[in-house]
């Protein structure tokens, strides 16, 4: 009796091996930050100058610190996050590794999603875990510091993510660094807006969940879209180096 021989379907085989690049690709950043400890240290140090050099060059009285806090510290994580964004693809492209990750049968755009990944565990978290401490410094109440991280915890991932994008237009061009700033800086502004409004809105006993869900539509939009165009901007950047 001739048994029917039917194709064996395996879909998870592919799924599988992309979360299995993605990952090696999130953890071979993570581990070449932490050889290069200068880039992984120079956000967090700019991060606290700049905090705290704010009130000794404009005012140290507790009132103007306690209504402009928020936004010194989330303008000094923008720029943190975008004083790192050079060495996002820089490095790889360097030495190669760039053309490797976009000939590999994985999509590109995932491959992009876990290198942002590793920048913003590398930049953007630890720039949450210090906001308490400078926040303290510049006289937040414990209701704002606790917003102010949660804003953070979601805004940084899309500074992250907007900039990638950034990074890879720029990726092989001299003075790219002012390039980048001047490309991205626009884009951050509704971030910047909606993080200090929201703790603004909670330090005057408003509601905050409707600037918390606008600032949640941005990071789901960021994810879906930004890897795309970081993808197809690095093939851009890429065939014309």
């Amino acid at each position: 009796m001739n048994a029917e021989v039917r194709p064996v379907i395996k879909p998870a085989t592919a799924s599988v091996g992309t979360l299995a690049a993605m990952l090696a690709v999130f953890s071979r950043d993570v581990r070449v930050a932490f050889r290069q400890r200068q880039d992984l240290l120079n956000p967090l140090l700019f991060f606290i100058m700049v905090v705290t050099l704010f009130p000794l060059g404009v005012s140290p009285e507790v009132a103007f610190l306690k209504q402009s806090g928020a936004g010194i510290l989330w303008v000094a994580a923008l720029l943190s996050v975008l004083l790192s964004l050079d060495h996002l693809f820089r490095h790889d492209f360097d030495d190669g590794t760039l053309e490797q990750l976009i000939l590999q049968p994985q999509p590109l755009f995932l491959l992009i999603l876990a290198k942002t990944a590793a920048h913003w565990v590398l930049t953007g978290l630890p720039l949450v875990l210090l906001a308490p401490v400078l926040g303290v410094m510049v006289h937040l109440d414990g209701n704002s510091i606790a917003i102010l991280c949660l804003t953070l915890l979601i805004g940084t991932p899309v500074l992250s993510l907007v900039g990638a994008i950034g990074a890879a237009l720029t990726l092989g061009l001299r003075s790219a660094g002012v390039l980048l700033s001047l490309l991205i800086i626009p884009l951050y502004i509704p971030v910047l807006i909606f993080g200090t409004g929201t703790v603004a809105a909670a330090a005057e006993g408003a509601p905050v969940a409707g600037y918390v869900a606008l600032m949640g539509a941005f990071l789901m939009l960021a994810v879906t879209l930004a890897p795309f165009a970081a993808a197809a901007a690095l093939r851009i950047s890429l065939s014309n180096s």
